[in-house]
């Protein structure tokens, strides 16, 4: 048995962002985050839909300071 073969099954979950939920319930729009946090729309509209692969320390730092939240509200481990 290999190293390698230790790693192949086993299921280690994902990290879903949940900044649209977020968003909604302080009445957000990704046009006016886009413009407070100086964050391009594109990359909020990426977390927005939850279509993000590597999440940027920075961007998240600026979400949780424009819409006053943790980031356990934005990021969420599912097993």
């Amino acid at each position: 048995m290999g190293l390698l073969d230790l790693y192949q099954d086993i299921e280690y979950g994902t990290i879903s962002c949940h900044l649209k939920e977020v968003m909604k319930e302080k009445n957000v729009t990704i046009y006016r985050l886009s413009f407070v946090s100086n964050i391009k729309y594109e990359v909020i509209r990426r977390y927005y839909n939850n279509n993000i692969s590597k999440y940027d320390a920075c961007v998240l730092a600026k979400f949780c300071h424009y819409l006053d939240c943790e980031l356990s509200s934005l990021l969420k481990y599912e097993k």
